[in-house]
């Protein structure tokens, strides 16, 4: 069985044809936010429902690494290596600290709470950036049911720790994604819940100040939408989707797709030389190895 879907020539250069799609670990109600620590050889990723994060280890297999996780979904390392989290439940973005400690970077901004951090990344000037839809508060299931008090942004913590928002046109911003030489900022909107909101990927040109102009719609991801997503080393963008994982040129064309039996919600490069692409998909996380490195 193939798991690739060749859509440009170019694609077959990128996948190995003997590199087999593996479901490492399963069980869960709704995997998010993988992110990969190459010091420590190991996947940590959020199970929002059960209100858990997890660790998988090569060999050894998945075990908890935080119980409760205040609903975690989206995470990230930070030029230190520290963990940043998006949390539905305490409508926060937090990092963890070397000791274990966990600090608060932002939960509300001009007085009110935050709606849900979803999605985070962090600059190379350190500067953190999140979207804050709002799933985490619709509904209980993700989170806890709630007033939401801010409409649904992309904010910016610079590192002086002052936090300001960069976009506000967003129906519901999800995955954010740099590209390698941070010229390009993909912001994926998701739409707002029991709506039919349009769905797709957006690009931003980064300026010097980190001001974003631009903003045209880069690619609408068909079947399903564009979730969380990465970028390889050549610019390429890998998004989740409805039948699995999409690879994306920088100019917007489709390439082709690792097909996933579930529904993918983001992914991450990990693995010895950043050329594993770890896949969190409805209840299962799965790996394949790529001819890409992220």
């Amino acid at each position: 069985m193939s798991f690739f879907e060749i859509v440009d020539p170019i694609f077959k250069t990128f996948v190995l044809g003997n590199a087999p799609l593996k479901e490492i670990a399963t069980g869960f109600d709704w995997v998010e936010g993988p992110v990969w620590f190459g010091d420590l050889n190991c996947l940590v990723f959020s199970d929002i429902p059960n209100n858990r994060m997890y660790r998988w280890i090569p060999e050894i297999g998945t075990s908890v690494f935080r119980a409760p996780s205040n609903f975690s979904n989206g995470n990230t390392r930070d030029r230190q290596g520290r963990l940043v989290s998006c949390e539905h439940g305490s409508r926060s973005v937090t990092r963890t600290e070397t000791d274990g400690s966990i600090t608060v970077i932002a939960d509300g901004y001009q007085g009110k709470r935050l709606n849900s951090p979803n999605d985070v990344i962090v600059a190379s000037d350190g500067s953190i950036w999140f979207s804050d839809p709002h799933y985490g508060i619709s509904m209980d299931y993700e989170g806890s049911k709630a007033e939401q008090e801010l409409p649904c942004n992309v904010y910016r913590v610079d590192p002086s720790g002052e936090i300001t928002t960069v976009l506000t046109d967003f129906n519901c911003p999800n995955g954010l994604a740099f590209s390698p030489d941070e010229s390009k900022l993909y912001v994926a909107d998701t739409g707002r819940i029991f709506t039919d909101d349009p769905r797709h990927i957006r690009a931003f040109d980064v300026g010097s100040d980190w001001r974003l102009t631009g903003g045209d719609v880069f690619h609408t991801i068909a079947p399903g939408c564009a979730d969380g997503m990465r970028v390889d080393s050549d610019g390429n963008l890998w998004s989740s989707a409805g039948d699995g994982v999409h690879c994306l040129a920088p100019d917007g064309r489709l390439l082709g797709k690792i097909l996933v039996p579930q529904t993918v919600s983001n992914v991450c490069f990990g693995g010895r030389y950043k050329h594993v692409l770890f896949i969190t998909a409805s209840t299962s996380v799965y790996s394949v190895a790529l001819n890409r490195r992220g």
